[in-house]
């Protein structure tokens, strides 16, 4: 885990290896790990989540999100989702709507995730 400042805003970087992230209940513990952090954004790699999360009748994404969101922390999901959205047309069209605001986004990697904070800025 780390925290570094891309496009003017302080991210928490998750490690690819770690607990899953499972419940709206480990979207809470993300939350007291960056309290008084002065964290916007909390990026998570897709291997730290759980797969129902790719499944949004499952509407762990949507408890997921709704939690951070609440605290005014922006998700960035962190890697390869192609599998998932092949197999979604609701994860599709969730995954761009998500792309186009600025609460939650779908990066295929960090480098990606820097330039969409960038042009942010």
């Amino acid at each position: 885990m780390r925290i570094d400042e891309s496009g003017g805003v302080r991210v928490l970087h998750l490690d690819a290896e770690g607990p899953t992230i499972s419940s709206s209940a480990d979207a809470a513990d993300l939350v007291g790990l960056v309290w008084g952090e002065n964290v916007g954004m909390i990026a998570i790699p897709v291997a730290r989540l759980d797969s129902e999360f790719f499944r949004l009748r499952s509407l762990l994404a949507g408890d997921i999100v709704q939690k951070l969101v609440n605290y005014r922390l922006n998700l960035a999901v962190v890697g390869d989702i192609t599998s998932f959205v092949a197999a979604s047309d609701a994860l599709r069209d969730f995954v761009w709507e998500s792309n186009r605001g600025t609460h939650v986004w779908f990066v295929p990697d960090e480098a990606a995730l820097v330039e969409k904070l960038a042009g942010r800025a």
